[in-house]
C-alpha cells in the first residue's frame, strides 16, 4: 500500500519562498516520475512540476521558473521549493506518483495521490 503525505504548507507572505514536502512510504520504485500539482476551488488540478525516474526535473504552468523539484531517493521524499509566490498561488498543492519513468502531466496518468497541502498567500 502507497501512500503520499505531503506538507510545509501554510500562510506566506507574497514574495516568499516555502519548500513543500512529499514523503512516501511503503513500496513505490524511486525511479518512477513524481509531479507536484495545484488546484483552488472550482478548478481542476494543474501540474505545477515533475521529476522523472532519472531525476531530470521539469516545470511547467503559471510557476515555471519560479519552481524547483528534487528528490532524495534514499528517504523517499520529493521536495516543491517555491520561490517569488503571488496571492495567485494559494491553492491546495498535491503530489502524485505514476507508474513510468517519463514525465506526465495529465490527472488521469497518476496512480498515487498526496491529500494535499494549502499554501495561502497574502
Amino acid at each position: 500500500h502507497v501512500q503520499l503525505v505531503e506538507s510545509g504548507g501554510g500562510s506566506v507572505q507574497a514574495g516568499g519562498s516555502p519548500r513543500l514536502s512529499c514523503a512516501a512510504s511503503g513500496y513505490i520504485d524511486s525511479r518512477y516520475c513524481v509531479a507536484w500539482f495545484r488546484q483552488v476551488p472550482r478548478k481542476g488540478r494543474e501540474a505545477v512540476a515533475c521529476i522523472n525516474g532519472f531525476s531530470t526535473a521539469f516545470s511547467t504552468g503559471d510557476m515555471d521558473g519560479r519552481v524547483t523539484i528534487s528528490r532524495d531517493e534514499i528517504n523517499k521524499i520529493v521536495y516543491l521549493q517555491m520561490t517569488d509566490l503571488k496571492p495567485e498561488d494559494s491553492a491546495m498543492y498535491y503530489c502524485a506518483g505514476c507508474d513510468g519513468l517519463s514525465c506526465v502531466y495529465g490527472v488521469g496518468d497518476f496512480t498515487y495521490w498526496g491529500q494535499g497541502t494549502q499554501v495561502t498567500v497574502s
